[in-house]
């Protein structure tokens, strides 16, 4: 099963300061039948049953993990929860590609940095963030403080406890100096890295129900995979490159989106004054924030390299100048969240006769879904037929295409059951292989978009999958 998707970043072409050409994203087109966004139709008792709906599937689906059943939505949005599934891991990889393959090849000298998960040993006590100590150590130092419970032994400890990053930002702007020299101390250009952060959640804030084995005073650890685009500029145009990071960054966000509207943007100022925007998604119970943009002037950068201003200069024209540092910050995992929310669409469930029984549809967009073929068999010899699945199923894995092999399934299902459990699972076509195919080489392909069926030669799948996904990233 190949669920993964490459992650790797491009050179960046060329592109213009100036206004860029702005394209309206359309909704994409709903089948009969099907709603958009159900949850958000009658508000109130309508949302929480749509959001708990949503929450049942993507648990069901192995999107979200959990335990006995599915954590609440605060959990997920706070970082402390067990992870996300393998398909909600691979959603994840895929929206991290396009992000890398979208929003970085628009400018070039733009140049992929990494750094550790944690910061050096000797770090200031009085400095914020989260150490990493091992629990032996603690108490050996606990044990050593006697009756002084903040003795010279534990501080001792905790300044050579190394401390878990909070923000990518210190580690990509500690790259500055050396990646300026790449590019002949030309402004401007940008460093930009994925990883995981993590942060503080208060344990009342966040604990899961029914669970009463926790100290309320606690402070948990949770965690996020984030992004960030440094983007080093002169003074003189760091305004110009703000709006312009923000009309790329909210385009992109609604680019893979059914209802693009339902991803905003403010702005706002912090206390120092520094300007930026926030990018926000309306889910049921209100908008969280994405995507942070920001212009933090050069305090950070001379905070970084105290007394070495001479080495931050960057040429801007004839000038010399240090640059002002544009972040632009996202939260993957609350965009995958976003999608997911965003794909829900209930329609007509043809297995039952009941009146509010819908079947629910994850349309996420073909570039994020986890998978994008399933391959099963119909009527026909059972080993012949998958001999073939197999065969298609290596041709289409090493074409880049993840491939879900329902052929291998043993338990008997339905093609209606088949039919939603892969709408569940967001897989926009299925592969039927059947005795007809042994014959005349023949399948029949099923769209999850558009409930259609057709018949295709199986020397043809291979060329329209991999035109549907490169049309996709397209548009």
């Amino acid at each position: 099963m190949a669920l993964g998707s490459r992650q790797g970043c491009r050179w960046c072409g060329r592109a213009a300061l100036g206004q860029p050409r702005r394209r309206r994203v359309p909704e994409r087109a709903q089948p009969p039948g099907c709603s958009a966004r159900p949850y958000s139709e009658g508000g109130g008792a309508a949302e929480a049953a749509g959001g708990a709906e949503l929450l049942e599937v993507c648990w069901r689906r192995r999107f979200l993990r959990g335990g006995a059943g599915p954590l609440p939505w605060s959990a997920y949005l706070s970082g402390r929860h067990p992870g996300f599934g393998p398909l909600g891991a691979a959603l994840r990889a895929n929206l991290a590609a396009q992000w890398w393959d979208s929003a970085l090849p628009v400018r070039e000298q733009v140049f992929p940095v990494d750094a550790a998960l944690h910061g050096p040993a000797g770090a200031p006590l009085d400095a914020q963030g989260l150490r990493l100590l091992h629990p032996e150590t603690l108490r050996e130092a606990l044990q050593g403080c006697g009756q002084n419970p903040g003795g010279p032994a534990l501080e001792e400890v905790l300044g050579a406890a190394g401390v878990l990053r909070e923000s990518l930002l210190p580690g990509v702007l500690a790259q500055y100096v050396s990646c300026l020299e790449l590019v002949n101390r030309r402004l401007p250009c940008g460093l930009a890295q994925i990883g995981v952060c993590f942060h503080s959640v208060p344990e009342s804030e966040h604990s899961v129900p029914g669970n009463d084995q926790h100290n309320k005073n606690c402070t948990r650890i949770g965690e996020r995979t984030t992004s960030l685009l440094a983007w080093f500029s002169s003074p003189r145009t760091a305004g110009q490159w703000l709006d312009y990071w923000l009309r790329q960054r909210l385009q992109w966000w609604r680019k893979f989106a059914v209802g693009p509207s339902n991803f905003s943007s403010s702005d706002f100022q912090d206390e120092e004054g520094r300007r930026g925007f926030k990018l926000h998604y309306s889910f049921p119970w209100g908008t969280e924030t994405i995507e942070t943009l920001k212009n933090l002037g050069d305090t950070e950068l001379l905070q970084m390299y105290p007394g070495e201003r001479s080495k931050l200069l960057g040429r801007d024209g004839r000038k010399n100048v240090i640059p002002h540092v544009l972040s632009v910050n996202g939260n993957l995992d609350r965009g995958v969240l976003a999608y997911l929310f965003d794909s829900l669409q209930l329609a007509e469930n043809p297995l039952t006769a009941k009146k509010n029984s819908q079947r629910k549809v994850l349309k996420l967009h073909p570039c994020l879904a986890p998978l994008k073929v399933a391959l099963d068999v119909g009527k026909g010899p059972t080993t012949e037929l998958r001999q073939v699945c197999q065969g298609l199923f290596n041709e289409l894995t090493e074409n880049g295409i993840s491939v879900w092999p329902g052929y291998l399934e043993t338990v008997h299902m339905s093609l209606e059951h088949l039919y939603t459990k892969y709408d569940e699972m967001s897989i926009p076509f299925m592969v039927l292989i059947s005795d007809g195919t042994l014959e005349n080489g023949v399948v029949q392909l099923r769209s999850r978009d558009t409930t259609m069926k057709e018949m295709m030669h199986i020397s043809r799948l291979k060329d329209f999958l991999t035109k549907y996904v490169t049309s996709a990233k397209n548009v």
